[in-house]
Protein backbone atom coordinates (compact mmCIF):
# COMPACT_ATOMS: atom_id res chain seq x y z
CA UNK A 1 0.00 0.00 0.00
CA UNK A 2 3.05 2.25 -0.55
CA UNK A 3 3.24 3.35 3.05
CA UNK A 4 -0.35 4.60 3.08
CA UNK A 5 -2.18 4.27 6.40
CA UNK A 6 -4.25 1.09 6.59
CA UNK A 7 -8.01 1.33 6.23
CA UNK A 8 -10.39 -0.67 8.38
CA UNK A 9 -10.48 -3.31 5.65
CA UNK A 10 -6.67 -3.49 5.60
CA UNK A 11 -6.63 -3.87 9.39
CA UNK A 12 -8.99 -6.84 9.03
CA UNK A 13 -6.60 -8.33 6.46
CA UNK A 14 -3.67 -7.83 8.83
CA UNK A 15 -5.53 -9.42 11.76
CA UNK A 16 -6.43 -12.39 9.53
CA UNK A 17 -2.77 -12.90 8.68
CA UNK A 18 -1.51 -12.51 12.25
CA UNK A 19 -4.29 -14.34 14.13
CA UNK A 20 -6.40 -16.21 11.55
CA UNK A 21 -8.18 -18.47 14.03
CA UNK A 22 -8.74 -15.87 16.78
CA UNK A 23 -12.37 -14.79 17.30
CA UNK A 24 -13.22 -11.60 15.44
CA UNK A 25 -16.99 -11.21 15.70
CA UNK A 26 -19.79 -12.66 17.80
CA UNK A 27 -23.25 -11.72 16.51
CA UNK A 28 -26.11 -13.79 17.83
CA UNK A 29 -25.46 -17.41 16.93
CA UNK A 30 -22.84 -16.48 14.35
CA UNK A 31 -19.15 -16.50 15.21
CA UNK A 32 -16.42 -15.58 12.77
CA UNK A 33 -12.66 -15.81 13.11
CA UNK A 34 -10.50 -13.09 11.60
CA UNK A 35 -9.75 -15.34 8.61
CA UNK A 36 -13.47 -15.96 8.07
CA UNK A 37 -14.34 -12.26 8.35
CA UNK A 38 -11.54 -11.39 5.93
CA UNK A 39 -12.85 -13.90 3.38
CA UNK A 40 -16.38 -12.50 3.73
CA UNK A 41 -15.03 -8.99 3.10
CA UNK A 42 -13.27 -10.26 -0.03
CA UNK A 43 -16.54 -11.68 -1.38
CA UNK A 44 -18.33 -8.38 -0.74
CA UNK A 45 -15.55 -6.39 -2.44
CA UNK A 46 -15.81 -8.69 -5.46
CA UNK A 47 -19.57 -8.16 -5.44
CA UNK A 48 -19.15 -4.40 -5.69
CA UNK A 49 -16.62 -4.82 -8.49
CA UNK A 50 -19.04 -7.04 -10.40
CA UNK A 51 -21.60 -4.25 -10.20
CA UNK A 52 -19.15 -2.04 -12.06
CA UNK A 53 -18.58 0.47 -9.26
CA UNK A 54 -15.36 2.38 -9.88
CA UNK A 55 -12.97 3.37 -7.06
CA UNK A 56 -14.10 6.60 -5.42
CA UNK A 57 -17.82 5.93 -5.97
CA UNK A 58 -19.99 6.42 -2.91
CA UNK A 59 -21.97 3.53 -1.45
CA UNK A 60 -24.64 4.23 1.18
CA UNK A 61 -25.03 1.53 3.84
CA UNK A 62 -28.28 1.55 5.83
CA UNK A 63 -28.08 -1.65 7.84
CA UNK A 64 -28.40 -2.44 11.54
CA UNK A 65 -25.43 -3.60 13.61
CA UNK A 66 -24.35 -7.04 12.51
CA UNK A 67 -22.03 -9.01 10.27
CA UNK A 68 -23.86 -7.75 7.18
CA UNK A 69 -22.95 -4.16 8.12
CA UNK A 70 -19.30 -5.14 8.45
CA UNK A 71 -19.33 -7.02 5.16
CA UNK A 72 -21.02 -4.15 3.33
CA UNK A 73 -18.81 -1.38 4.68
CA UNK A 74 -15.49 -3.20 4.77
CA UNK A 75 -16.09 -4.75 1.35
CA UNK A 76 -16.73 -1.30 -0.09
CA UNK A 77 -13.49 0.02 1.41
CA UNK A 78 -11.56 -2.93 0.01
CA UNK A 79 -13.01 -2.18 -3.42
CA UNK A 80 -11.77 1.42 -3.18
CA UNK A 81 -15.25 2.85 -2.60
CA UNK A 82 -16.33 5.57 -0.16
CA UNK A 83 -18.82 4.45 2.48
CA UNK A 84 -21.76 6.64 3.44
CA UNK A 85 -23.10 5.23 6.74
CA UNK A 86 -26.82 5.94 7.04
CA UNK A 87 -28.82 6.16 10.25
CA UNK A 88 -31.31 3.28 10.31
CA UNK A 89 -33.93 5.62 11.80
CA UNK A 90 -33.85 8.03 8.86
CA UNK A 91 -37.14 8.72 7.11
CA UNK A 92 -37.31 8.62 3.32
CA UNK A 93 -36.88 12.42 2.96
CA UNK A 94 -33.78 12.31 5.20
CA UNK A 95 -32.42 9.33 3.26
CA UNK A 96 -33.08 11.04 -0.07
CA UNK A 97 -31.12 14.09 1.09
CA UNK A 98 -28.08 12.00 2.07
CA UNK A 99 -28.17 9.99 -1.17
CA UNK A 100 -28.51 13.08 -3.32
CA UNK A 101 -25.96 15.17 -1.47
CA UNK A 102 -23.34 12.41 -1.45
CA UNK A 103 -23.97 11.34 -5.03
CA UNK A 104 -24.24 7.72 -3.87
CA UNK A 105 -24.21 5.13 -6.66
CA UNK A 106 -25.75 2.34 -4.57
CA UNK A 107 -27.82 1.91 -1.40
CA UNK A 108 -27.35 -1.26 0.67
CA UNK A 109 -30.41 -2.05 2.79
CA UNK A 110 -31.70 -5.11 4.71
CA UNK A 111 -34.39 -5.89 2.14
CA UNK A 112 -35.10 -5.21 -1.51
CA UNK A 113 -37.03 -2.06 -2.34
CA UNK A 114 -37.58 0.32 -5.20
CA UNK A 115 -34.74 2.72 -6.05
CA UNK A 116 -34.59 5.73 -3.73
CA UNK A 117 -34.12 9.11 -5.40
CA UNK A 118 -32.96 7.24 -8.48
CA UNK A 119 -30.30 5.30 -6.57
CA UNK A 120 -30.39 1.52 -7.11
CA UNK A 121 -30.85 -0.65 -4.03
CA UNK A 122 -28.92 -3.77 -3.07
CA UNK A 123 -30.62 -6.04 -0.50
CA UNK A 124 -27.77 -6.88 1.83
CA UNK A 125 -24.10 -6.63 0.88
CA UNK A 126 -23.28 -7.82 -2.65
CA UNK A 127 -21.32 -11.02 -2.94
CA UNK A 128 -19.20 -12.64 -5.62
CA UNK A 129 -16.47 -15.26 -5.77
CA UNK A 130 -14.27 -13.17 -8.04
CA UNK A 131 -10.63 -12.40 -7.27
CA UNK A 132 -9.93 -10.41 -4.07
CA UNK A 133 -9.59 -6.67 -4.49
CA UNK A 134 -7.21 -4.38 -2.62
CA UNK A 135 -7.86 -1.06 -4.31
CA UNK A 136 -8.24 0.91 -1.07
CA UNK A 137 -7.77 3.59 0.03
CA UNK A 138 -9.82 5.69 -2.37
CA UNK A 139 -8.87 8.98 -4.01
CA UNK A 140 -7.38 11.44 -1.51
CA UNK A 141 -7.67 8.74 1.12
CA UNK A 142 -11.40 9.43 1.62
CA UNK A 143 -12.99 6.48 3.43
CA UNK A 144 -16.30 7.62 4.92
CA UNK A 145 -18.81 10.43 4.48
CA UNK A 146 -20.37 10.66 7.94
CA UNK A 147 -23.45 12.85 7.95
CA UNK A 148 -23.79 15.03 11.01
CA UNK A 149 -27.03 15.63 12.88
CA UNK A 150 -27.67 18.94 11.17
CA UNK A 151 -28.81 20.81 14.28
CA UNK A 152 -28.30 24.09 12.43
CA UNK A 153 -29.62 22.89 9.07
CA UNK A 154 -29.64 19.86 6.83
CA UNK A 155 -27.09 17.12 7.60
CA UNK A 156 -23.66 17.59 6.03
CA UNK A 157 -21.18 14.90 5.07
CA UNK A 158 -17.99 15.03 7.12
CA UNK A 159 -15.11 13.76 4.98
CA UNK A 160 -13.28 11.17 7.10
CA UNK A 161 -10.01 10.07 5.54
CA UNK A 162 -8.23 6.79 6.09
CA UNK A 163 -5.32 8.71 7.61
CA UNK A 164 -7.51 10.59 10.12
CA UNK A 165 -9.34 7.44 11.21
CA UNK A 166 -6.06 5.59 11.65
CA UNK A 167 -4.56 8.52 13.57
CA UNK A 168 -7.38 8.44 16.09
CA UNK A 169 -7.02 4.70 16.57
CA UNK A 170 -3.33 5.15 17.38
CA UNK A 171 -4.07 8.11 19.64
CA UNK A 172 -6.60 6.06 21.59
CA UNK A 173 -4.28 3.07 21.84
CA UNK A 174 -1.45 5.29 23.12
CA UNK A 175 -3.38 5.89 26.35
CA UNK A 176 -2.48 3.85 29.40
CA UNK A 177 -4.27 1.60 29.88
CA UNK A 178 -5.49 1.37 26.28
CA UNK A 179 -9.27 1.16 25.80
CA UNK A 180 -8.89 -2.07 23.79
CA UNK A 181 -6.24 -4.82 23.95
CA UNK A 182 -5.81 -7.89 21.73
CA UNK A 183 -7.33 -10.17 24.38
CA UNK A 184 -10.44 -8.03 24.88
CA UNK A 185 -14.01 -8.93 24.08
CA UNK A 186 -15.67 -5.63 23.24
CA UNK A 187 -19.41 -5.01 23.51
CA UNK A 188 -20.49 -3.14 20.38
CA UNK A 189 -24.07 -1.99 20.75
CA UNK A 190 -23.28 1.58 19.75
CA UNK A 191 -24.52 1.97 16.17
CA UNK A 192 -21.83 1.26 13.61
CA UNK A 193 -23.23 3.97 11.35
CA UNK A 194 -22.12 6.50 14.01
CA UNK A 195 -18.41 7.33 14.07
CA UNK A 196 -18.19 6.46 17.79
CA UNK A 197 -19.26 2.86 17.21
CA UNK A 198 -17.47 2.77 13.85
CA UNK A 199 -13.96 3.88 14.80
CA UNK A 200 -13.71 4.05 18.60
CA UNK A 201 -15.61 0.74 18.61
CA UNK A 202 -14.89 -1.55 15.68
CA UNK A 203 -11.85 0.46 14.55
CA UNK A 204 -10.03 -0.32 17.80
CA UNK A 205 -11.14 -3.96 17.62
CA UNK A 206 -9.68 -4.30 14.13
CA UNK A 207 -6.53 -2.40 15.06
CA UNK A 208 -5.77 -4.78 17.92
CA UNK A 209 -7.24 -8.04 16.63
CA UNK A 210 -9.66 -8.17 19.57
CA UNK A 211 -13.18 -9.64 19.41
CA UNK A 212 -16.35 -7.63 18.77
CA UNK A 213 -19.50 -8.79 20.55
CA UNK A 214 -22.22 -7.21 18.43
CA UNK A 215 -25.79 -6.36 19.40
CA UNK A 216 -28.26 -5.26 16.74
CA UNK A 217 -30.52 -3.37 19.14
CA UNK A 218 -29.80 -2.29 22.68
CA UNK A 219 -31.91 -3.98 25.32
CA UNK A 220 -30.53 -3.47 28.84
CA UNK A 221 -31.39 -6.88 30.29
CA UNK A 222 -30.34 -8.75 27.13
CA UNK A 223 -27.09 -6.78 27.09
CA UNK A 224 -26.31 -7.70 30.69
CA UNK A 225 -26.97 -11.37 29.92
CA UNK A 226 -24.78 -11.21 26.81
CA UNK A 227 -21.95 -9.51 28.71
CA UNK A 228 -22.05 -12.27 31.31
CA UNK A 229 -22.23 -15.11 28.80
CA UNK A 230 -19.45 -13.74 26.58
CA UNK A 231 -17.26 -12.46 29.42
CA UNK A 232 -17.11 -8.98 27.92
CA UNK A 233 -14.04 -7.04 29.04
CA UNK A 234 -14.47 -3.64 27.35
CA UNK A 235 -17.60 -1.50 27.05
CA UNK A 236 -17.65 1.67 24.94
CA UNK A 237 -20.97 3.23 25.85
CA UNK A 238 -23.19 6.29 26.04
CA UNK A 239 -25.10 7.74 29.00
CA UNK A 240 -28.50 6.20 28.08
CA UNK A 241 -26.94 2.72 28.24
CA UNK A 242 -25.66 3.16 31.79
CA UNK A 243 -28.93 4.76 32.87
CA UNK A 244 -30.87 1.85 31.38
CA UNK A 245 -28.67 -0.73 33.10
CA UNK A 246 -29.20 0.93 36.47
CA UNK A 247 -32.95 1.13 35.83
CA UNK A 248 -33.00 -2.58 34.92
CA UNK A 249 -31.28 -3.39 38.22
CA UNK A 250 -33.82 -1.24 40.06
CA UNK A 251 -36.67 -3.08 38.34
CA UNK A 252 -35.14 -6.43 39.28
CA UNK A 253 -34.76 -5.31 42.88
CA UNK A 254 -31.12 -6.39 42.90
CA UNK A 255 -27.73 -5.37 41.55
CA UNK A 256 -26.63 -9.00 41.20
CA UNK A 257 -27.06 -9.19 37.41
CA UNK A 258 -25.44 -5.77 36.98
CA UNK A 259 -22.38 -6.78 39.00
CA UNK A 260 -22.15 -10.15 37.28
CA UNK A 261 -22.20 -8.52 33.82
CA UNK A 262 -19.43 -6.08 34.72
CA UNK A 263 -17.34 -8.58 36.69
CA UNK A 264 -14.95 -9.20 33.79
CA UNK A 265 -15.00 -5.63 32.45
CA UNK A 266 -11.66 -3.88 32.79
CA UNK A 267 -12.56 -0.71 30.86
CA UNK A 268 -15.95 1.02 30.62
CA UNK A 269 -16.19 4.34 28.83
CA UNK A 270 -18.88 6.86 27.99
CA UNK A 271 -19.15 9.47 25.28
CA UNK A 272 -21.55 11.15 22.83
CA UNK A 273 -23.24 13.16 25.61
CA UNK A 274 -22.39 14.26 29.17
CA UNK A 275 -22.68 11.46 31.74
CA UNK A 276 -24.72 12.64 34.75
CA UNK A 277 -22.75 12.65 37.98
CA UNK A 278 -25.30 10.49 39.78
CA UNK A 279 -25.02 7.83 37.05
CA UNK A 280 -21.20 7.85 37.25
CA UNK A 281 -21.39 7.46 41.03
CA UNK A 282 -24.06 4.74 40.88
CA UNK A 283 -22.04 2.65 38.42
CA UNK A 284 -19.03 2.86 40.69
CA UNK A 285 -20.98 1.93 43.81
CA UNK A 286 -23.41 -0.60 42.38
CA UNK A 287 -21.58 -2.18 39.42
CA UNK A 288 -18.10 -1.83 40.92
CA UNK A 289 -16.84 -0.21 37.72
CA UNK A 290 -15.34 3.22 37.10
CA UNK A 291 -16.71 4.70 33.89
CA UNK A 292 -14.12 6.75 32.00
CA UNK A 293 -15.83 9.68 30.37
CA UNK A 294 -14.58 11.08 27.11
CA UNK A 295 -15.33 13.76 24.58
CA UNK A 296 -15.26 13.76 20.83
CA UNK A 297 -16.98 14.77 17.64
CA UNK A 298 -17.53 13.31 14.21
CA UNK A 299 -15.00 15.72 12.72
CA UNK A 300 -12.27 14.29 15.00
CA UNK A 301 -12.89 10.61 14.08
CA UNK A 302 -14.09 10.96 16.96
CA UNK A 303 -12.16 10.97 20.28
CA UNK A 304 -10.52 14.18 21.52
CA UNK A 305 -10.24 13.79 25.29
CA UNK A 306 -10.74 11.17 28.00
CA UNK A 307 -10.11 10.58 31.68
CA UNK A 308 -8.07 7.59 30.47
CA UNK A 309 -5.64 10.16 29.06
CA UNK A 310 -5.41 12.16 32.28
CA UNK A 311 -5.46 9.15 34.59
CA UNK A 312 -7.87 10.97 36.91
CA UNK A 313 -11.41 9.58 36.54
CA UNK A 314 -13.91 11.86 38.20
CA UNK A 315 -17.58 12.64 37.67
CA UNK A 316 -18.68 15.26 35.13
CA UNK A 317 -15.14 15.38 33.71
CA UNK A 318 -13.76 14.58 30.26
CA UNK A 319 -10.13 14.46 31.39
CA UNK A 320 -7.41 15.60 29.06
CA UNK A 321 -6.56 15.44 25.36
CA UNK A 322 -5.38 12.16 23.84
CA UNK A 323 -1.68 11.76 23.04
CA UNK A 324 -1.09 13.58 19.77
CA UNK A 325 -4.16 15.82 20.14
CA UNK A 326 -3.89 19.50 21.08
CA UNK A 327 -6.72 21.39 22.78
CA UNK A 328 -7.09 25.10 23.44
CA UNK A 329 -9.88 26.96 25.24
CA UNK A 330 -10.48 30.18 23.36
CA UNK A 331 -12.25 33.25 24.58
CA UNK A 332 -15.85 33.39 23.31
CA UNK A 333 -16.25 37.12 23.96
CA UNK A 334 -14.72 37.98 20.57
CA UNK A 335 -13.57 36.30 17.42
CA UNK A 336 -10.30 34.58 18.28
CA UNK A 337 -7.33 34.80 15.95
CA UNK A 338 -6.57 31.17 14.96
CA UNK A 339 -2.84 31.93 15.14
CA UNK A 340 -3.05 33.80 18.44
CA UNK A 341 -0.25 33.00 20.91
CA UNK A 342 -1.03 30.97 24.00
CA UNK A 343 -1.15 34.12 26.14
CA UNK A 344 -4.26 35.18 24.24
CA UNK A 345 -6.05 31.91 24.97
CA UNK A 346 -8.49 31.51 27.88
CA UNK A 347 -6.56 28.90 29.86
CA UNK A 348 -9.21 28.21 32.48
CA UNK A 349 -12.40 28.99 30.61
CA UNK A 350 -15.19 28.70 30.05
CA UNK A 351 -13.88 28.88 26.55
CA UNK A 352 -14.61 27.25 23.23
CA UNK A 353 -12.72 24.01 22.59
CA UNK A 354 -10.41 24.24 19.59
CA UNK A 355 -8.70 21.03 18.46
CA UNK A 356 -5.61 20.24 16.39
CA UNK A 357 -4.35 16.80 15.41
CA UNK A 358 -3.89 14.28 12.61
CA UNK A 359 -7.31 12.84 13.45
CA UNK A 360 -9.26 15.82 12.09
CA UNK A 361 -11.52 15.48 9.08
CA UNK A 362 -10.89 17.00 5.66
CA UNK A 363 -13.87 19.35 5.79
CA UNK A 364 -17.41 18.87 4.58
CA UNK A 365 -18.36 17.23 1.29
CA UNK A 366 -17.77 17.97 -1.48
CA UNK A 367 -15.34 20.91 -1.32
CA UNK A 368 -13.81 20.58 2.15
CA UNK A 369 -15.67 23.60 3.55
CA UNK A 370 -15.34 24.45 7.24
CA UNK A 371 -12.41 22.13 7.83
CA UNK A 372 -9.35 22.91 9.97
CA UNK A 373 -7.86 26.38 9.43
CA UNK A 374 -4.47 27.14 7.94
CA UNK A 375 -2.77 26.33 11.25
CA UNK A 376 -4.64 23.03 11.58
CA UNK A 377 -7.06 24.21 14.29
CA UNK A 378 -10.78 23.34 14.31
CA UNK A 379 -13.39 25.13 16.45
CA UNK A 380 -15.82 22.63 17.96
CA UNK A 381 -18.61 24.88 19.18
CA UNK A 382 -18.37 23.22 22.60
CA UNK A 383 -17.54 25.15 25.76
CA UNK A 384 -15.42 23.82 28.60
CA UNK A 385 -13.30 24.90 31.55
CA UNK A 386 -10.20 23.47 33.24
CA UNK A 387 -10.22 22.57 36.92
CA UNK A 388 -7.28 22.94 39.30
CA UNK A 389 -5.86 19.60 38.09
CA UNK A 390 -5.93 20.78 34.50
CA UNK A 391 -8.78 18.45 33.60
CA UNK A 392 -11.53 19.53 31.24
CA UNK A 393 -15.23 19.83 32.09
CA UNK A 394 -17.87 20.44 29.42
CA UNK A 395 -20.14 23.41 29.96
CA UNK A 396 -22.39 23.68 26.93
CA UNK A 397 -22.67 24.19 23.21
CA UNK A 398 -21.66 27.69 22.12
CA UNK A 399 -24.74 27.80 19.90
CA UNK A 400 -26.92 27.06 22.94
CA UNK A 401 -25.59 29.95 25.02
CA UNK A 402 -28.31 32.36 26.11
CA UNK A 403 -27.27 36.03 26.24
CA UNK A 404 -29.35 37.96 28.76
CA UNK A 405 -28.44 41.68 28.76
CA UNK A 406 -24.98 40.66 27.59
CA UNK A 407 -24.47 38.07 30.35
CA UNK A 408 -23.78 34.44 29.44
CA UNK A 409 -26.29 31.88 30.68
CA UNK A 410 -25.22 28.25 30.26
CA UNK A 411 -28.32 26.06 29.80
CA UNK A 412 -26.71 23.04 31.48
CA UNK A 413 -26.24 25.00 34.72
CA UNK A 414 -29.93 25.98 34.84
CA UNK A 415 -30.98 22.43 33.91
CA UNK A 416 -28.99 20.96 36.79
CA UNK A 417 -30.78 23.25 39.21
CA UNK A 418 -34.22 22.46 37.80
CA UNK A 419 -33.56 18.72 37.86
CA UNK A 420 -32.69 18.93 41.55
CA UNK A 421 -36.42 19.61 42.16
CA UNK A 422 -38.07 16.32 43.15
CA UNK A 423 -40.93 16.79 40.69
CA UNK A 424 -38.69 17.23 37.63
CA UNK A 425 -37.64 14.21 35.61
CA UNK A 426 -35.84 16.07 32.82
CA UNK A 427 -35.44 19.62 31.59
CA UNK A 428 -34.00 21.68 28.78
CA UNK A 429 -33.26 25.39 28.66
CA UNK A 430 -33.32 27.52 25.51
CA UNK A 431 -33.11 31.19 24.69
CA UNK A 432 -36.14 33.07 23.38
CA UNK A 433 -36.25 36.63 21.99
CA UNK A 434 -36.89 39.38 24.52
CA UNK A 435 -37.37 43.05 23.60
CA UNK A 436 -35.79 44.30 26.82
CA UNK A 437 -32.86 41.94 27.42
CA UNK A 438 -32.20 40.57 23.91
CA UNK A 439 -32.86 37.02 25.04
CA UNK A 440 -34.70 35.44 27.93
CA UNK A 441 -34.30 32.01 29.50
CA UNK A 442 -37.10 29.52 28.85
CA UNK A 443 -37.30 26.17 30.61
CA UNK A 444 -38.95 23.13 29.04
CA UNK A 445 -39.76 20.54 31.70
CA UNK A 446 -40.88 16.92 31.89
CA UNK A 447 -42.41 16.07 35.27
CA UNK A 448 -41.71 12.77 36.98
CA UNK A 449 -44.50 10.20 36.85
CA UNK A 450 -47.20 11.07 39.36
CA UNK A 451 -45.51 14.35 40.35
CA UNK A 452 -47.07 17.79 40.23
CA UNK A 453 -45.47 21.21 40.15
CA UNK A 454 -46.46 24.62 38.82
CA UNK A 455 -44.32 27.02 36.86
CA UNK A 456 -44.20 29.25 39.94
CA UNK A 457 -42.93 26.34 42.04
CA UNK A 458 -40.05 25.71 39.65
CA UNK A 459 -39.16 29.38 39.22
CA UNK A 460 -39.03 29.86 42.98
CA UNK A 461 -36.84 26.77 43.27
CA UNK A 462 -34.46 28.08 40.60
CA UNK A 463 -34.26 31.51 42.21
CA UNK A 464 -32.79 29.95 45.34
CA UNK A 465 -29.66 28.81 43.46
CA UNK A 466 -29.30 31.09 40.42
CA UNK A 467 -28.59 34.75 39.83
CA UNK A 468 -31.68 36.64 38.74
CA UNK A 469 -30.63 36.87 35.07
CA UNK A 470 -30.20 33.07 34.94
CA UNK A 471 -33.65 32.27 36.33
CA UNK A 472 -36.11 31.24 33.59
CA UNK A 473 -38.75 33.79 32.76
CA UNK A 474 -41.14 31.06 31.60
CA UNK A 475 -41.72 27.34 31.94
CA UNK A 476 -43.24 25.05 29.33
CA UNK A 477 -44.30 21.51 30.23
CA UNK A 478 -44.02 18.59 27.79
CA UNK A 479 -44.72 14.88 28.07
CA UNK A 480 -41.23 14.12 26.69
CA UNK A 481 -38.20 15.91 25.27
CA UNK A 482 -36.75 15.19 21.82
CA UNK A 483 -33.51 13.22 21.96
CA UNK A 484 -30.86 12.24 19.45
CA UNK A 485 -29.91 8.60 18.97
CA UNK A 486 -27.07 8.95 21.48
CA UNK A 487 -29.27 10.47 24.18
CA UNK A 488 -28.63 14.19 23.77
CA UNK A 489 -31.60 16.48 24.29
CA UNK A 490 -32.08 18.41 21.07
CA UNK A 491 -32.45 22.05 22.09
CA UNK A 492 -32.50 22.96 18.39
CA UNK A 493 -35.73 21.00 17.90
CA UNK A 494 -37.26 22.69 20.91
CA UNK A 495 -36.39 26.08 19.44
CA UNK A 496 -38.03 25.01 16.17
CA UNK A 497 -41.28 24.30 18.04
CA UNK A 498 -41.58 27.99 18.90
CA UNK A 499 -42.83 27.22 22.39
CA UNK A 500 -44.64 29.90 24.31
CA UNK A 501 -44.74 30.16 28.08
CA UNK A 502 -47.18 27.78 29.69
CA UNK A 503 -49.35 28.32 32.67
CA UNK A 504 -49.55 26.09 35.70
CA UNK A 505 -50.83 23.08 33.80
CA UNK A 506 -48.83 20.85 31.46
CA UNK A 507 -49.35 21.92 27.87
CA UNK A 508 -50.84 19.75 25.15
CA UNK A 509 -47.98 20.42 22.76
CA UNK A 510 -46.53 17.21 21.35
CA UNK A 511 -42.76 16.83 21.55
CA UNK A 512 -40.73 16.79 18.38
CA UNK A 513 -40.03 13.35 16.99
CA UNK A 514 -37.05 11.66 18.54
CA UNK A 515 -34.31 9.97 16.55
CA UNK A 516 -31.64 11.15 14.18
CA UNK A 517 -27.91 10.86 14.46
CA UNK A 518 -25.77 12.48 17.06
Amino acid sequence: MSGAPPSLAALVRAAARERPDAPAVVAGDTRLSWAELDAAVDRAAAGYARRGLAPGARVAVQLPNGIDWLRAALGALRAGLVVVPVNTAYTDPELEHVLGDSGSALLVTPADREPVAGVPVCPGPPEDDGPPSDVEPGPDGLAFLAYTSGTTGRPRGAMLTTAALRANQLQCLAMSPPPVRPDDRVLLVLPLFHVYGLNAGFGLVAATGACAVLMEVFDPRAALELMTAEQVTAVPGAPPMYQAWLAAADAAGSDADLRRAFAAVRIASSGAAPLPEDVWTAMRERAAITVHEGYGLTEACPVVASTLASGRPKPACIGGPLPGVEVQLRDTSSEADPSAPADDVADEGPGEIWVRGDNLFAGFWPDGADGPDGEGWLPTGDLAYRDSDGDLHLVDRRSDLVLVSGFNVYPAEVERVLEAHPAVQESAVIGVPDARTGQAVQAVVVLAAGATATAEDLLAHAAQSLARYKVPTSVHFLAALPHSLTGKVSRARLRELGLTASGDEPADTEPAAAGGSA
